[in-house]
């Protein structure tokens, strides 16, 4: 019997070092060593100074600034930490809504969206993703078309020639991975960092 418990114990902890800390930590090793941007969470350094990641989006508002995709994320009400209110893009409370198809507070919102956006570019149709929002509710990209379709804006805002904001969307375009898959997409910081770049900020 003690013969049966010891070897159960010792095998206990052998998985436990093998599985909890050699594997981790040979793991997180070969991610540094093979792709180090990757393991440190791809951030986005500006003048030296770290302003977020490339695979978490951020809220713009501003006419100025291109706007990502809605964000569903919650977070503690600071007046009633019992409650939960919107925070958009809060890492740590990545999920979407629970929203359904037919439900009326999921409607009014993508309806309300729409409208704005409409007013906006009238003679453009609204690309879905702007008024949907996606599964993590973190999503740093949308679709060139959801790029192309604020140039209007943009361009009154800055004072700037659309096709140079056109250009500068099409120098932000990434495609597939690795050829493909996925769909081809636009990282909204990233081009919101080389829009700064232009000096018109």
């Amino acid at each position: 019997m003690l013969k049966e418990l010891r070897r159960a114990i010792v095998l206990l902890l052998a998985f436990t070092l093998i599985t909890g800390l050699v594997y981790p930590l040979v793991i997180t090793g070969i991610a540094e060593a093979i792709f180090p941007d990757q393991a440190y969470g791809s951030l986005i350094e500006k003048d030296g100074k770290v302003i977020g990641s490339s695979l978490i989006g951020q809220s713009f508002t501003g006419d100025r600034y291109f706007h990502g995709r809605p964000s569903a994320t919650l977070g503690p009400d600071p007046a009633d930490p019992s409650k939960t209110i919107s925070v958009p893009y809060n890492a740590a409370n990545s999920g979407g809504s629970n929203l359904g198809p037919t439900s009326k507070a999921l409607i009014d919102r993508v309806k309300a969206d729409t409208a704005k956006l409409k007013a906006e570019n009238p003679s453009a149709q609204v690309p879905i993703d702007l008024v949907t929002t996606s599964a993590s509710g973190l999503d740093p990209h949308i679709t060139p078309q959801a790029a192309y379709f604020q140039v209007p804006r943009i361009a009154k805002a800055r004072n700037l020639p659309e096709n140079a904001l056109r250009d500068l969307v099409a120098e932000h375009i990434e495609g597939r991975t690795f050829g493909l898959l996925g769909e081809p997409r636009v990282n909204v910081l990233e081009l919101n960092l080389a829009l700064d770049g232009t000096g018109t900020q």
